[in-house]
């Protein structure tokens, strides 16, 4: 006998299913390193916005900042600004790919642009690893090709995950002492500035 009941027809929405889904997602999230740098503008605010605006992602959760340091500009055109650097720790599921494109429209939303090459910039933000992953497409290249060189990379990276490692070339820890500590290529810690993890 048919029924007009409404709780006892079948429909087409699968909750289990949904439910099911989002429990892989959860699980098969990874750990992704991202820095973030800026140097023109309110630097700060910049640099939060996209902690931000990272957070709002669909797919990824900040789980750890560092502190903000200071440094000279590194190549590109000379007398620029000093750049505000910061690095955050990941959990995404989104795949390499993805987060980069994310990144990049995080960046174009603050208004970066890229007519110089290393010029100033009011944001950027580069995927430094991806667990698991390596990677030499030009478009991507995992972990980032010059991370370890860069002491304005490596010491907010060990503040935001002090036992990281840069695969193939060893412990941040280690690869910042090797170049002189925090201090070694000018970088400097800005006490006075902090940016919040989002809630």
């Amino acid at each position: 006998m048919a029924t007009t009941d409404p709780t006892a027809t079948r429909t087409t929405f699968d909750l289990q299913g949904k439910v099911d889904r989002v429990e892989s997602t959860l699980h098969e999230s990874r750990t992704a390193a991202v820095a973030l740098g800026s140097n023109l503008g309110n630097r700060l605010e910049t640099l939060q916005g996209a902690v931000d605006a990272l957070e709002d992602t669909p797919g990824v959760r900040v789980t750890s900042l560092s502190a903000v340091y200071e440094t000279d500009a590194v190549g590109g055109p000379a007398d620029q600004p000093n750049y505000l650097n910061a690095v955050a720790v990941l959990r995404t599921s989104l795949p390499p790919r993805d987060l980069l494109e994310r990144a990049n429209a995080v960046e174009d939303a603050f208004g970066r642009v890229r007519t110089v090459r290393w010029g100033a910039r009011t944001l950027d933000v580069d995927i430094l690893t991806y667990e698991g992953v390596r990677s030499d497409d030009p478009q991507l290249t995992l972990p980032h090709p010059r991370a370890h060189e860069r002491a304005f990379v490596l010491a907010p990276w060990q503040d935001a995950d002090p036992q990281a490692e840069v695969p193939g070339h060893g412990p941040v820890a280690e690869l910042l002492a090797g170049l002189g500590g925090v201090e070694g290529q000018g970088v400097r810690l800005r006490a006075d500035l902090q940016l919040r993890l989002p809630e």
